[in-house]
């Protein structure tokens, strides 16, 4: 017996067929993409936990001063 009542010769040509329409080549690159996807999704979930969304800059201040702005002459 092999998955929930499929046998490896069955679990065997199933894969056969499935090389024989899509290709080695197809499959190759389908692997590696889907791989690459769940990487970047572990990894995207690990740095939100580390990391908080926006840092905020801490014991920094700001000089500024007020300055009016003049607005030109209107010529009638």
């Amino acid at each position: 017996m092999g998955f929930g009542g499929i046998s490896i010769w069955q679990l065997v040509i199933i894969l056969l067929i499935v090389v024989m329409l899509f290709g080695t080549k197809r499959l190759k690159g389908l692997g590696s993409d889907l791989g690459d996807a769940i990487k970047g999704f572990k990894k995207s979930m690990g740095s939100e936990e580390e990391k908080p969304a926006v840092e905020e800059p801490k014991g920094q201040t700001i000089d500024a001063q007020a300055r009016k702005v003049e607005e030109p002459a209107k010529k009638d």
